[in-house]
């Protein structure tokens, strides 16, 4: 490992502690919400890059907390506003189609006018579409973790903490 001349003196609090920084593992962090219509529709995200649909959400920044994490990815890629009224669940995810494993942070955005879609600003880089969707739909068009998260919610079995099965390539 490499040290810079400005670097502070390994053997001091700030030296070790930046040691350790450098060669600890990050994990990746998700922050997803659940934005249900008044007909109780989950909102998905038609995205760019995968054929599954998806929770709307992003990857936190570094130093971001997951809550202001997702406040940002919803206006930054669906020009909205969003309330984060509580997390609902933190699911683990095995690496997957070359991505590192991470942690996805579940967030309740509680219940909203299904217009809101019509005033939504999608980022064209990586929202196609959003569509308010039914439990069927959920099943055929979403990403298997998403899948699973809200068939747990939707049979009020949602635990805390959930660990998704190794998905397959």
């Amino acid at each position: 490992m490499a040290r810079l001349a400005d670097d502070p003196p390994a053997s001091s609090k700030e030296g070790f502690t930046a040691i350790l920084n450098a060669g600890l593992p990050t994990k990746r962090v998700i922050s997803q919400g659940l934005l249900r219509d008044e007909q109780g529709r989950v909102l998905l995200c038609e995205l760019t890059y995968k054929r599954e649909w998806d929770l709307p959400g992003g990857v936190v920044e570094v130093g971001e907390p997951p809550a202001l994490g997702l406040v940002r990815e919803l206006e930054e890629e669906l020009g909205i506003t969003a309330e984060v009224r509580g997390l609902l669940t933190v699911n683990w995810l095995p690496a997957w189609r070359g991505w590192d494993d991470a942690c996805i942070f579940l967030f309740d955005l509680g219940v909203v006018d299904g217009s809101i879609t019509e005033g939504m600003t999608l980022q064209a880089s990586e929202i196609k579409s959003v569509t308010w969707c039914e439990p069927a739909t959920v099943r055929e068009r979403a990403t298997a973790a998403a899948i699973e998260l809200l068939e747990a919610v939707e049979s009020g079995s949602l635990p805390t903490y959930r660990e998704a099965p190794k998905a397959a390539e």
